[in-house]
């Protein structure tokens, strides 16, 4: 089976610098693995994506060396195994609120005696070789997202639970359990505390933590704390402040330009 770097860069210490798609384009999707990323997550959750649109993504991604990862809608296992089965080597589950939840994704993501995926790896057979159904269980990284003040109540047992690799900070709905702005680059004193929290606990019990971030400034101090998983925004968002960032310029420059020529004598 095709190895899963990811793995290996966590187990060396290393932190990947995760990318984010949202946007059901395969050009876009192909224009993103071509950057460097670690990896890239498709995003099913709050992406304009489902399965079907999902595919092409994946199979732009792997022209590259870019793992391929699936934000799935939520702890369902049908959903679970397709994305597994069409090739993800890394899943992230929303809105895991106990270890009760976190056992029946685990259970979902990985092949008996482990768990109970259904085996039909249509797609992962091509994407990941001949014998992945051998080797699936060690090389598929799967990551419950903790953005809740009940998950952070049941944090050590979720990170306790045998066959997860790690877990993954949600930080709006996290700033909103907690009373705070929904926002990511947290620094509002509870959620920057919560943060702390997941990673110090993360690393006690040898496991990755992971989170979103809006910017490389504040991934990089996540980095600095612990985590091992950094996103920085995501396609659409990198799109429209690249975008944004070249439309405030010119206009700036067309008003220079425009402006009486009085106003624009200087002495």
């Amino acid at each position: 089976m095709r190895p899963n770097p990811l793995k290996r860069l966590w187990s060396s210490g290393g932190a990947a610098v995760n990318g984010w798609l949202a946007i059901p384009s395969s050009f876009s999707a192909e224009s993103m693995a071509q950057q460097g990323w670690d990896s890239l997550t498709v995003d099913l959750q709050h992406g304009v994506l489902d399965y079907g649109t999902a595919i092409p993504l994946l199979q732009a991604i792997s022209t590259t060396a870019v793992v391929p990862v699936a934000r799935v809608p939520w702890l369902e296992s049908g959903i679970i195994m397709k994305m597994l089965d069409a090739g993800c080597y890394g899943l992230i589950c929303p809105m895991i609120n106990s270890r009760a939840e976190c056992e029946a994704f685990v259970a979902a993501g990985r092949y008996p005696p482990l768990g109970a995926r259904s085996f039909g790896p249509i797609r992962a057979l091509l994407y990941g070789g001949a014998d992945y159904a051998q080797h699936a269980n060690d090389e598929v990284a799967l990551l419950a997202m903790v953005e809740t003040r009940a998950a952070l109540n049941d944090l050590d047992a979720i990170l306790s639970v045998p066959g997860l690799d790690g877990v993954y900070v949600g930080p709006a709905d996290l700033s909103l359990a907690l009373g705070c702005t929904p926002k990511f680059d947290q620094e509002e004193k509870p959620v920057r505390e919560a943060i702390e929290f997941i990673v110090k606990r993360a690393r006690a019990h040898k496991k990755v933590a992971g989170i979103h971030n809006g910017t490389a400034r504040y991934a990089l101090g996540m980095v600095e704390i612990g985590y091992q998983f950094v996103t920085i925004a995501s396609d659409a968002r990198l799109m429209a402040a690249k975008a944004q960032e070249v439309v405030s310029e010119m206009r700036a420059g067309l008003e220079q330009k425009t402006a009486p020529a009085a106003a624009r004598e200087t002495y």
